[in-house]
């Protein structure tokens, strides 16, 4: 709500995008508000998960703000009792404030190339920049991130992502910050000076997800979009004094973290706790649970033990707070403001959801400023430190989604919807029974089903905060998880007149324990579910074959011909390797995201041998028959099929109309047209001519269009 951005800009960018959970990361050092496209459209972009299906975004800003007190600022010559420079949530300043010095990125292997009827074909073409290729990373990608900030300090930050089945919806974000005294890229102004009350914080504002918002499915209130309605929790800001919410890794140590999801808003018309597409079939389009979890921030530049009390600050803050926006590093008034009742305010006494409870989230009104018109975003502050010149403090965070799977999204949402099978609640945790005793309205024990299975992705992201600390130990150690499978160099598909051929290279084999590979092919969108749900029957089709086929192949086997493709519809594929089992206590496989093409294959008729051959297909065409004609990617299509292998088609309406010329040159016999006229409009009903001008001749067919 309210884009108001304090400068242009335009910084470098990276994505992490080999995993289930894919985030951008920007070189200037925090993702702010619409910081990548700059479109109000995407204003929920980033930290997509489940990322294999579209429009999954629950990251709508962040901040990140540093300060010290009693500063002199040797660029305006100046005292300041206290000094905040800053990076979001909307404030951008890469010239003077936070400034890029290098963005790069590494992989374990660069990503595979992938082709489709020769075209490249895959979205990590642009998702997936590597720089450098170093097998030895503990990590699949990491990216490299220097920024010198005008606080006299220089801010480096790794950031860590992996495909391992069990450790890929978290990106592990390691922060080191420097007093090297510059105060620009080159340091042509350099100072030397102890900071005092040096502060980090950092803010995070949480939108889950897009799939149900006004920019893409529309079912649920216009301003869930910026937020409105997220609820923020926070756990294990008191060690001393453990709230009974709080949770414990296996040694004993309390988890410090925050954790976010959709709460209720006062302009749903229904129960929208897990976001169902209430006007639709019901399924769940805002299930997921997303958060933070502190995994390590030094006790002192000279102590580099965990401070168990870090994060010191975990107080909420109105996402359109005044103090967001038009951020200015040499007013001292507003940086006064900003270390001192947010930055450093220590904890409060009930988070922003234990005073919600199970009112509406988007009416929630901040006790300190007294309205919220944007929702409500979660700051936790590390420090206070003191930094001699040469010194560095490093604090480390995992960010993280979970939740429902998207099966159980379909299933839980669509019971919900037709009141059917409500009586199968999941079993209940400590922690998930005081997210129904404190979060449900207690209305109907349909939503009471619905609501119970939404909360135990608060389960889900406490086992993914545990998951990254286990692994942050690893790394700490000098070691690293299991690898899964490498991918293959190649991936190639290429469609022929009876078949779709699907070829790669062997690298995966050489991997310890190599198992074999799981092809699988795709109907209609590169996103389609696998699954199908029967509510009437209450089951669950895992792999419904109607919709997708997956091949088990053996080691030695790189080429496999699909021979079951029909023709008109569109195909994607993507391969995984898999191990034997026997480099971990599960299955590891490769990403899929390795793979998956973006871009669909279909069967290429051989040219029609006669000018009779020719047909148009379906013909009639009926809208309500699109479905059931070439599939939800393609509900408008019609095919010219046996047309000769060069010709020219001219489409007019029955009084003589060109509506469109399609230049047939592939050498197949097939050539799709999607209804769509020369100037982009969809035709309308009636009686349309085709018209072929072939080397050898000239046809016509006719066909019929009912809308």
């Amino acid at each position: 709500m309210g884009l108001l951005l304090a400068v242009s800009y335009s910084q470098e960018v990276k994505w992490m995008s080999i995993g289930d959970l894919h985030n951008w990361y920007s070189a200037a050092g925090c993702e702010i508000e619409v910081g990548r496209t700059g479109q109000v459209s995407d204003q929920q972009d980033g930290l997509r998960y489940p990322a294999f299906y579209r429009v999954q975004d629950n990251q709508a800003a962040k901040g990140l703000w540093l300060g010290a007190a009693n500063f002199h600022d040797p660029v305006v010559n100046k005292d300041y009792e206290y000094k905040v420079v800053h990076a979001g949530p909307r404030h951008l300043d890469i010239e003077n404030e936070t400034i890029p010095v290098e963005m790069t990125m590494d992989g374990k292997y660069d990503h595979p190339n992938v082709f489709v009827d020769g075209d490249p074909a895959t979205n990590l073409q642009y998702l997936d920049n590597v720089n450098n290729v170093d097998p030895s990373l503990p990590s699949d990608r990491r990216i490299n991130n220097t920024v010198q900030t005008s606080i006299g300090v220089q801010m480096k930050r790794t950031i860590y992502a992996f495909s391992h089945p069990e450790h890929q919806n978290y990106h592990i974000q390691e922060y080191v910050f420097t007093n090297n005294g510059c105060f620009d890229k080159d340091c042509t102004t350099n100072y030397e000076q102890t900071l005092e009350g040096f502060q980090v914080y950092l803010q995070y504002r949480y939108a889950i997800s897009r799939e149900g918002m006004v920019y893409d499915g529309g079912w649920l209130p216009q301003s869930a979009a910026w937020g409105h309605n997220t609820m923020n929790d926070v756990i294990g800001e008191h060690p001393d004094a453990p709230s009974n919410n709080d949770q414990y890794y296996d040694d004993g140590e309390v988890i410090r973290g925050l954790f976010s999801w959709q709460g209720y808003h006062s302009d749903a018309s229904f129960d929208n706790i897990g976001g169902p597409n209430a006007p639709g079939e019901g399924h769940l389009g805002a299930a997921q649970f997303v958060g933070v979890v502190t995994l390590h921030a030094d006790t002192s530049p000279s102590d580099n033990a965990d401070d168990i009390n870090q994060p010191s600050t975990t107080w909420f803050i109105t996402s359109d707070d005044p103090t967001t926006s038009g951020n200015d590093q040499y007013n001292e008034t507003k940086s006064i403001n900003e270390y001192t009742n947010y930055m450093t305010v220590g904890h409060p006494d009930l988070s922003q959801a234990e005073i919600v409870g199970t009112g509406n989230a988007n009416q929630f009104n901040d006790p300190r400023t007294g309205s919220n018109p944007g929702g409500t975003s979660q700051g936790i502050g590390f420090g206070p430190y003191t930094l001699a010149p040469g010194d560095s403090i490093r604090i480390v965070v995992a960010e993280g989604a979970a939740g429902l799977s998207r099966e159980m999204c379909y299933l839980v949402g669509q019971n919900w919807k037709n009141e059917a099978h409500t009586d199968n609640l999941p079993t209940s945790s400590a922690l998930h029974t005081h997210m129904i005793d404190n979060y449900h309205r207690t209305s109907n024990d349909n939503n009471l089903y619905k609501n119970s299975w939404v909360f135990t992705g608060v389960d889900s992201i406490i086992k993914t905060f545990k998951k990254a600390r286990e692994n942050f130990y690893l790394m700490e150690s000098g070691q690293s998880l299991p690898a899964p499978p490498e991918p293959p160099s190649i991936f190639n598909v290429t469609s022929g007149g009876d078949r779709i051929i699907i070829d790669w290279t062997n690298e995966p084999e050489s991997g310890p324990g190599f198992g074999g590979y799981s092809l699988y092919r795709l109907k209609f969108k590169p996103d389609t579910t696998v699954f199908s749900y029967n509510v009437t029957q209450g089951e669950i089709d895992s792999v419904d074959e109607t919709i997708a086929t997956i091949w088990t192949l053996d080691p030695g086997v790189n080429e496999y011909e699909d021979l079951t493709a029909e023709r008109g519809f569109d195909y994607f594929y993507f391969l995984e390797a898999f191990d034997n089992g026997t480099n971990d206590d599960i299955v590891l496989n490769s990403s899929k995201f390795y793979t998956l093409t973006n871009k669909a294959a279909s069967l290429k008729r051989p040219p029609g041998e006669s000018f009779d051959d020719i047909r148009v297909v379906p013909n009639p065409f009926h809208i309500s028959a699109r479905d059931l004609q070439y599939g939800v990617s393609a509900p408008d299509r019609l095919m010219f099929l046996n047309i000769p292998p060069v010709c020219t088609i001219r489409i007019f309406t029955e009084r003589g109309d060109l509506v469109d010329t399609i230049q047939h040159s592939d050498g197949s016999g097939d050539e799709a047209w999607n209804s769509i006229t020369s100037s982009r409009q969809i035709i309308v009903s009636g009686l349309y001519i085709a018209h072929f001008d072939m080397p050898e001749g000239n046809a016509i067919r006719k066909f019929t269009v009912v809308r």
